[in-house]
């Protein structure tokens, strides 16, 4: 099986985070695989990777990084795939913010889609809108998918009905 998708952390200790992007894609049927890369300890495998994602069959790369936060920019700068940066917070972060800002303000020419602070299954959601553009198969399991967040809060609403209170009118 050929991954579509590759998930890059700066350091195995961004797995909790990447985690969720991981489930979501194995759930929806993506192929993709995790790696570990590191944009300031191993720039130059970082670079051999994004140079040669395409050609492995890969078509949107996911980059997570916390503190400085330049791999998911170095990986755009070396590859013309999309790119889905997840800031992380990590234990030597300034509240995150760091790493949003070293993901979203990237220079023009060298686009990062920034997804919120810990947002790995939003990039992974957003991974399976890219992938659904050209796969309608991918594109049906997507609709489903949206169709279940719909029925979710549908089901939430109903489970409110019955939480009562002295002014409560619905």
């Amino acid at each position: 099986m050929t991954p579509v998708v590759s998930i890059i952390m700066g350091s195995v200790s961004d797995m909790p985070v990447v985690k969720l992007a991981a489930d979501f894609l194995d759930e929806m049927q993506i192929p993709f695989e995790i790696n570990a890369l590191s944009a300031h300890r191993t720039p130059e495998q970082v670079a051999d990777f994004a140079k040669g994602a395409a050609a492995r069959g890969v078509k949107v790369i996911i980059a997570a990084a916390g503190g400085a936060a330049h791999l998911p920019g170095v990986i755009a700068a070396s590859t013309t795939l999309p790119v889905i940066g997840i800031p992380v917070k990590s234990s030597n972060s300034m509240d995150g913010w760091d790493s949003v800002l070293s993901i979203l303000q990237m220079p023009s020419g060298i686009p990062v889609a920034t997804m919120a602070l810990d947002g790995a299954k939003n990039a992974a959601i957003f991974a399976m809108q890219i992938l659904a553009t050209g796969d309608p198969e991918i594109a049906g399991r997507l609709a489903a998918f949206k169709a279940s967040l719909a029925g979710k809060i549908a089901k939430a609403n109903e489970e409110l009905k019955k939480i009562e209170y002295k002014y409560k009118t619905n």
